[in-house]
């Protein structure tokens, strides 16, 4: 009896620290490759040379994105715990399910995004005032009144701005005396609302629309073919603007354009599967042939990133007839 009545309580205590941890969703932190491509563009059109300083630089930059996103998946939780409950998986969440203490979760909140803070502010102030976005794109994202996740259409295009707000974590890293092309930044968000609207197309099919509705309130608006007529214009949008950028800075990167039209083909595909991995991005890494893809697209993007083909612009000449 002693033995049982001793473990019980280093049992909860366990829990309770596991939940907590939770909260944190470290396991998305895989969304931080999004900073990257940051890192590569500018070291590509300022010419900043690789050095020990830059690499220290990208390492506090990467802590302070993945503390800051921390902040805002802990309150997304809290926030999000009623409605949790409604679906299917999201119900065992620690929050969702009781396992959390309610104000040492919100401290935690506070906490993961002073954390973030101060990385930043170590690197730069345009850094500083990057992840300051993001964690305040999560606030307007998560807390009444404004809750943009449960206006249709504001919730993506709310959420995929985060997409920007990375690539700028990488450019900010590298240099803060010149500011990354507004064209890149344009596609980079599309590009994340194409993936965003499509999170939410295979969520409504498998939750069915009452559920969904209950679950989140912007599905009372949204119908499948809505969802999918809006990843067209996202997937149009962002090739718009992306060929914008490369007219203009990296005529090379066209080479790209077969391989990212296949990786978004390939996660249009995914998206009707039954439990669909896009719902869960962070494990989209289970995808064989989806890595595969990517892999190639990120090599081939690089590659170009910083190789000079002088023929290209006789093929594609940037001015017009006089």
């Amino acid at each position: 009896m002693s033995l049982t009545t001793i473990s019980l309580p280093s049992s909860a205590v366990r829990g309770r620290l596991v939940a907590h941890l939770a909260l944190f969703r470290l396991d998305h932190s895989v969304k931080q490759v999004f900073v990257l491509p940051g890192i590569v563009v500018a070291a590509s059109i300022t010419g900043g040379p690789a050095s020990l300083a830059l690499f220290w630089r990208a390492v506090l930059g990467l802590l302070a994105v993945v503390a800051v996103a921390s902040s805002n998946y802990v309150l997304n939780e809290l926030l999000d715990a009623p409605f949790d409950r409604l679906h299917p998986t999201k119900c065992m969440r620690p929050a969702a399910s009781g396992m959390v203490h309610v104000p040492l979760a919100y401290a935690q909140w506070i906490a993961c995004g002073v954390v973030g803070f101060l990385l930043a502010l170590a690197v730069s102030k345009m850094l500083f005032l990057t992840v300051l976005s993001l964690w305040v794109m999560g606030c307007l994202y998560n807390i009444p009144p404004f809750r943009t996740k449960d206006v249709p259409y504001l919730d993506v295009l709310s959420e995929s701005i985060n997409n920007p707000i990375r690539f700028c974590v990488g450019w900010y890293i590298v240099t803060s005396t010149v500011l990354p092309p507004a064209s890149l930044l344009i596609a980079y968000w599309m590009l994340g609302g194409y993936f965003m609207a499509l999170k939410r197309f295979s969520e409504f099919r498998q939750i069915g629309y009452k559920l969904a509705a209950l679950y989140r309130r912007s599905f009372l608006v949204y119908t499948e073919r809505s969802l999918l007529v809006s990843v067209l214009f996202y997937a149009a949008t962002s090739m718009l603007f992306f060929g914008a950028f490369i007219m203009r800075y990296r005529m090379e990167m066209i080479f790209a354009f077969p391989f990212i039209a296949l990786l978004m083909a390939d996660y249009f595909n995914l998206a009707f599967s039954e439990n669909s991995p896009v719902q869960h991005p962070e494990k989209l890494y289970r995808e064989p042939r989806l890595m595969a893809l990517l892999a190639v697209c990120c090599i081939v993007l690089v590659c170009t990133s910083f190789v000079h083909i002088p023929w290209l612009a006789q093929v594609f000449p940037k001015s017009g007839l006089h």
